[in-house]
């Protein structure tokens, strides 16, 4: 273990809790006599020699310890998950199933030494996906939370993922599956861009057909590939990345070049979806295709994407907790290695008077939700020992 975390007020008494992290940057965290501990940075799982490292570190850990109980992601099919499931049945362990989101949440919480009776954040998790609790995917996430808990309170526009994990690595996808609810007006109005002509040389028939069918396309609340998707229409990674966010870091990078002149935005709009908070993106995409119509430089652009981002999740932040009540929130997840958002965001609420949580000790991405995983765990079981 090469980071270690001291447990807030509340968890002294927690059980020795091993937490087997995500699929992708993965790391194990065990909380032994008040104390968290995580490992270095194993990688990601898919690859052989990382699983078979992430296998031996997990190992080590048991060895090590008596562990009372194990957490695990939500997510049926990572090999974390499932390696988690089959240790708690030989172990005869209790297991804990963590909500992706909800662990980065937690994550920052304990971070910030929050203790466990707190009252409830307004958590921020923006990344590029974790399995929801209806199902689908999500990754733009504002959720009521506490250590034992959580209610999903606002999130981003669920837009179809093409050809499931293959919207990940080709990041046009995502920008079709943005576009094709728009398609008949933005087909035309912006034949002559770009963007538009190299998406009429892909299947947009089939894609569309996917899209109605459900088949191979699922829905994503995912602010990652929103990101993929606007860095795709400006002609960055359009057709392929060779490794995860790197369409996204390029945008931030344009972006960097002219943000501090640039304070146009582009609009949005907000609906209420059952009692969610929906931030809807279209009069975003028409006015962006517009700019690329007219020549606009890719750094303005991007200044501008990133601009809408951050006053949109400000505006809807301040709104959820003037509802709620809240006055603290968490920001957590990958999207937040992006210096323009981790820094402008936190400024915007501290001048509406919000306590803003960041991390300090571990990382905002899914290197950190081990972390989470392990206190959220270890707080449901220190509550069923009082009841």
């Amino acid at each position: 273990m090469t980071i270690s975390v001291a447990l807030p007020a509340g968890f002294e008494a927690a059980a020795e809790t091993l937490a087997l992290g995500g699929e992708l940057k993965s790391s194990i965290c065990l909380i032994r006599h008040g104390t968290a501990g995580l490992s270095v940075a194993i990688g990601d799982l898919e690859q052989e020699d990382i699983y078979r490292h992430f296998l031996a570190s997990a190992e080590s850990v048991l060895t090590a310890c008596k562990a009372e109980q194990i957490a695990i992601d939500r997510h049926p099919d990572y090999l974390s998950t499932k390696y988690g499931q089959q240790l708690a049945d030989e172990l005869s362990l209790p297991l804990q199933q963590v909500q992706h989101h909800h662990a980065h949440i937690a994550a920052v919480m304990a971070d910030n030494n929050l203790p466990l009776d707190c009252k409830s954040v307004l958590g921020i998790a923006l990344d590029g996906l974790g399995f929801g609790e209806d199902g689908t995917i999500w990754g733009g996430e504002f959720l009521l939370a506490d250590y034992r808990g959580f209610q999903r309170v606002g999130r981003f526009q669920p837009v179809a993922m093409p050809g499931g994990a293959a919207a990940i690595h080709e990041p046009w996808r995502n920008t079709l599956a943005h576009l094709l609810p728009l398609w008949d007006t933005v087909s035309t109005t912006f034949s002559d861009t770009d963007i538009i002509r190299f998406l009429n040389n892909k299947p947009v028939a089939m894609m569309h057909s996917m899209l109605a069918s459900g088949l191979n396309a699922p829905l994503a609340s995912s602010c990652g590939r929103l990101f993929d998707a606007v860095a795709a229409a400006v002609g960055l990674y359009r057709d392929r990345v060779d490794c995860e966010a790197q369409a996204a870091i390029a945008l931030e990078q344009a972006a960097s070049t002219c943000f501090d002149r640039e304070t146009a935005r582009y609009n949005y709009q907000t609906s209420d979806e059952n009692g969610c908070l929906q931030l809807n993106w279209r009069p975003m995409w028409l006015e962006l295709l517009g700019d690329i119509q007219n020549g606009t430089d890719t750094g303005v652009i991007a200044a501008r994407f990133h601009r809408t981002i951050i006053d949109a999740l400000h505006v809807t932040a301040v709104s959820l907790c003037r509802t709620h009540r809240v006055d603290t929130i968490a920001l957590s997840g990958g999207v937040f290695q992006n210096r323009l958002i981790s820094t402008h965001l936190p400024q915007a609420l501290q001048q509406d008077g919000l306590s803003v949580l960041q991390h300090h000790q571990v990382p905002a991405h899914d290197g950190g939700i081990c972390l989470g995983q392990a206190v959220v765990a270890a707080a449901i079981r220190l509550k069923e020992k009082v009841a």
